[in-house]
């Protein structure tokens, strides 16, 4: 077994749900700064990261969040997701209401990120990927669609469920905006995991 694996069976469940493997190996002082780096990462993810083409609103909050769970850990990700939304929200509003469901479906992608990536043990280094795409399918049903869209459609919409849904994905086209994170996180997490400097233990 190699060392990460030793160190991840050394983990214990409640500590893994709260921590990543890799924030499970630093000090207090290194994990406060982790934290508050990666919230710091989804308030600015809100105040300045998006961008409209066509009908399409596109933004990387959903790749954040997902780094997020993936590097911090579950619960923590969460933590850092919700009050990240929330102080975004704060400072630049926009004039919008408060969207409570957003900060909850973002801390969800976190949590189920989190817990995939390091709860399912990677012997292989293609089964990375497979365990990637296994979070892109779950945060996508469980976030963009039952919550996301469920709450936008309860509150909003006047039609039925799935002549929303079909608009909401591909008309609005928050379809495309999955994908263009989906396909960051692809890319990010394989990259992240090479820099050495930051000791990531993603596997």
């Amino acid at each position: 077994m190699s060392e990460r694996g030793k160190a991840k069976g050394k983990t214990g469940f409640w500590k893994r749900l709260l921590l990543s493997p890799t924030l499970a190996e630093k000090n207090k002082s290194h994990k406060i700064a982790y934290i508050a780096v990666m919230t710091a990462f989804i308030v600015v993810a809100n105040m300045l990261f998006e961008f409209k083409l066509a009908e399409t609103q596109f933004s990387f909050t959903l790749v954040i969040s997902a780094l997020t769970g993936i590097i911090i850990g579950p619960l923590f990700g969460f933590v850092a997701c919700f009050f990240g939304d929330l102080v975004g929200f704060l400072y630049n509003s926009g004039g919008f209401t408060y969207m409570p469901w957003i900060g909850i479906s973002m801390g969800l992608t976190a949590t189920v990120s989190g817990l995939i990536m390091s709860g399912i043990p990677t012997k292989k280094t293609w089964f990375l990927y497979v365990k990637l795409l296994l979070v892109c399918l779950v945060t996508f049903a469980l976030c963009t669609v039952a919550i996301n869209t469920t709450a936008f459609w309860i509150l909003y919409s006047k039609t039925s469920y799935g002549v929303y849904l079909v608009s909401r994905l591909f008309v609005q086209g928050q379809i495309w905006n999955s994908l263009l994170n989906y396909a960051l996180l692809f890319v990010a997490v394989p990259v992240l995991e090479k820099i050495k400097p930051l000791k990531l233990n993603i596997r």
